[in-house]
């Protein structure tokens, strides 16, 4: 199989190194970054923060954003940026380690044949996502774990953030999103989400205006109709329609009114009476 092609990254009209919009894009995406951090206490003083970098906008976007962050922030944290390489056909090895070298930054390479494991495992044309993520995310705790980092750092975005809550509500059944900040379920990572507050529109064209390598994925990415591209489109389609709607959903993630839900594991319905009559 042929290699797969890196994406062209051509920064978009009007937005050129150095320029107005350049300079606005770049400090919104570093001042939604740093509250996030400050908002969630991602980073403290002394972390050993893991930067999982898969080759795509939003990892690149991520790095970049905690390395300048790592200059000028009141805490001192150290980083290292890691690949999981999962053995895809096609998949330009020397890409990252070429980028990151040259960036000098501290980084590893793990290299582990998920891709046969996914493809033996799940019928021609089915989803592969779930079960690519699920190796995916096993295998980076335990590297997490064993080399004593203390964040692992991922590059979901608010977009991110919104289509997973209305996943989850259309076809789970429940209210849950992807928190800026979790534990994981063995209780041994701290997961954070550093670009929580930021809009992936605004990561895209960061990423062509800094000209990032972008490597596409041949396995997931490359299926059709899946679930979440419904998603996706519904909100894209939305915002059309109604700029600001999907910060505005992410805003109400925020604000959420237990009284005023269903849930009566949050809220004490049951228990739930009047004061009596107020004295006149």
């Amino acid at each position: 199989m042929s290699e797969i092609p890196v994406l062209d990254t051509r920064a978009p009209a009007g937005l050129t190194p150095g320029s107005v919009a350049a300079n606005k894009l770049t400090k919104r995406l570093r001042r939604q970054a740093g509250q996030a951090i400050v908002d969630y206490g991602m980073i403290r003083d002394g972390d050993r923060v893991m930067v999982c970098l898969s080759g795509g906008k939003d990892s690149y976007t991520l790095l970049d954003t905690l390395l300048y962050l790592q200059q000028v922030a009141p805490v001192s944290f150290s980083l290292r940026a890691v690949n999981l390489d999962q053995k895809q056909p096609g998949f330009p090895e020397h890409v990252l380690p070429e980028y990151l070298a040259d960036l000098g930054v501290d980084y590893e390479i793990i290299e582990q044949d998920t891709y046969s494991v996914v493809t033996e495992k799940i019928a021609p044309g089915a989803t592969m996502c779930g079960l690519c993520s699920r190796l995916r995310r096993g295998i980076l705790y335990r590297y997490a774990r064993e080399n004593g980092f203390t964040r692992i750092a991922l590059g979901h975005h608010r977009d991110d953030i919104v289509e997973t809550m209305f996943l989850n509500m259309f076809h789970g059944g429940r209210m849950a999103g992807m928190p800026p900040k979790l534990k994981s379920d063995d209780g041994d990572n701290v997961v954070i989400r550093p670009l929580a507050y930021c809009a992936e529109n605004d990561i895209e064209k960061y990423s062509r205006l800094k000209q990032f390598p972008i490597i596409p994925c041949n396995l997931c990415g490359s299926q059709d109709n899946l679930a979440r591209q419904n998603i996706k489109q519904m909100l894209v389609d939305w915002e059309a329609e109604d700029p600001g709607r999907s910060e505005r959903i992410f805003r109400a993630m925020t604000r959420i009114a237990p009284s005023q839900m269903a849930d009566r594991e949050l809220f004490d319905f049951v228990g739930l009476e009047s004061d009596g009559p107020t004295d006149s």
